[in-house]
């Protein structure tokens, strides 16, 4: 038996659907529970920062990112899904986007926006644990009643509800406001409170939201802290997403363009985050996690940078779904780790679970599985050996150990899907650009069977994935 993307075969879940079950480290107090503070960026690729290659050969060197490294576990095959709205979908809930659609009937599933109301995010799971949430930055899981942050298990708020484009359209010259399309603002919210809306969301609000974000932050996690509440502070950034709009302390810092600005911007608000858990007496007891939702952006001339892998976001190539991944928790994971390991994103919810003396819901399917214990090193290897690849509702292919298996690709200049006779393997370690398939090499047709079996059982899991818990 292969381990596949779900970490247990979909058999099991019979048996586990017949109660929740914490867990090991569920029973334990609040005051031994670690503080989580979780920076996710937006559209960031693999090659920005300098552990990743980046740093000073991207104009702008970000010491205060790479000491996360230095200090803890740098993953480089650490792998999210092709676009924003999945990529923070699997996130919160530990689930493939194909199954957390907005469609309520369960299989078969539609194009779908955000997240379905009962699916359990790492909010409410951490809520549930006695942890205060807390979320600053972009959600893109849903703008209409019921399906903000707050309704999703977050107790409190400051951001915007979907997307930075958004933030082009008040200084449109061509924006016609008969259309019946409103601008998006800066929201504020409470649990179990209806969100107030603040100012605008244009170009100026733009260059300055992340600064807020951070400062939001901050006073979070010092009220906390004074407090001795156990916490989740989640920091989606809304960089590098277009448009790419430094600070005005910031701009033109860097002499190397607004993307390098704006690299050196991140990781200064990125230090002073460190800083304050550090000088509060949290670090030891504080898991602090860097990474991004996907590659780069897809526009041309957004300067973006992938490192070594092919593709931008909404591909099935490497630059879309490798990312970035830092994770440091003094003491529990030993510092200056790097794995070439597989990690995807739903694992965050499993783990952190884990970490945090959470409970799994036993009523659905969950993707995900604990990493504690290969983070903490306690295991040489990662749970899982591989993960399916979407673009939307399309199955595009998988990844097995250094195999990867494409049943479709994308033209990258048009994002036109380009059905094949035959599927394309790659061996990643030997062709990292993904520039010549394997399956011209006969001996190389063995891995045929592991990449298909992961398919197969995947598609057997959703086939008799029990959709909504509750109808």
């Amino acid at each position: 038996m292969y381990k596949y993307i779900l970490g247990v075969s979909y058999l099991v879940f019979s048996l586990v659907l017949l109660e929740s079950i914490p867990l090991a480290h569920a029973q334990a107090k609040n005051e031994d529970k670690p503080n989580i503070v979780l920076v996710l960026m937006d559209n960031f690729g693999y090659g920005e920062i300098g552990v990743y290659g980046g740093g000073v050969l991207r104009g702008a060197p970000t010491p205060n990112i790479d000491s996360i490294a230095a200090e803890g576990l740098q993953l480089t095959n650490f792998n999210v899904e092709a676009e924003c709205t999945p990529s923070r979908s699997s996130l919160m809930t530990g689930r493939y986007g194909i199954r957390t659609r907005q469609n309520l009937e369960g299989p078969p599933r539609d194009i779908w926006y955000g997240l379905t109301k009962w699916e359990i995010t790492l909010a409410e799971m951490l809520s549930e644990s006695g942890y205060e949430t807390g979320m600053f930055g972009k959600w893109h899981l849903g703008d209409a009643e019921g399906r903000y942050p707050t309704d999703q298990g977050f107790d409190e708020w400051y951001g915007i509800p979907n997307s930075s484009d958004q933030a082009f359209w008040p200084d449109s010259d061509s924006f016609q406001k008969d259309a019946g399309v409103k601008f998006t603002h800066i929201m504020t919210a409470q649990k179990n409170k209806k969100p107030t809306k603040h100012e605008v969301y244009g170009r100026a609000k733009r260059a300055t939201i992340d600064r807020e974000i951070t400062d939001h932050a901050i006073d979070f996690i010092k009220r906390k802290a004074k407090n001795k509440q156990p916490f989740f502070a989640y920091l989606p950034y809304t960089q590098t997403h277009e448009p790419v709009d430094a600070h005005p302390d910031f701009k033109g810092k860097t002499g190397n363009g607004s993307f390098a600005d704006v690299l050196a911007q991140t990781d200064s608000y990125v230090g002073e985050l460190l800083a304050t858990v550090d000088k509060l007496g949290l670090k030891e007891n504080t898991i602090f996690i860097f990474t991004s939702d996907n590659g780069r952006e897809g526009i041309k001339r957004s300067f973006g940078f992938t490192g070594p892998w092919r593709g931008t976001m909404f591909s099935p190539y490497e630059g879309s779904l490798r990312v970035p991944f830092l994770i440091r928790y003094p003491e529990k994971i030993p510092a200056k780790q790097v794995s070439n390991d597989i990690v995807h994103l739903v694992d965050m919810f499993p783990t952190l679970a884990n970490f945090g003396g959470g409970k799994i819901p036993q009523d659905r399917i969950l993707d995900g599985v604990d990493q504690s214990n290969f983070f903490m090193a306690k295991s040489p290897k990662s749970a899982r050996e591989s993960i399916v690849i979407y673009i939307g509702n399309e199955l595009f292919g998988v990844k097995w150990r250094n195999w990867k298996m494409l049943l479709k690709e994308i033209d990258e200049s048009s994002y036109a899907i380009k059905n094949m006779a035959y599927p394309s393997i790659y061996n990643l370690l030997v062709d990292p650009k993904e520039e010549e398939p394997e399956k011209f090499y006969l001996d190389d047709t063995w891995v045929d069977t592991p990449l298909w079996q992961v398919i197969e059982e995947h598609l057997a899991s959703i086939k008799n994935d029990p959709g909504t818990p509750n109808p």
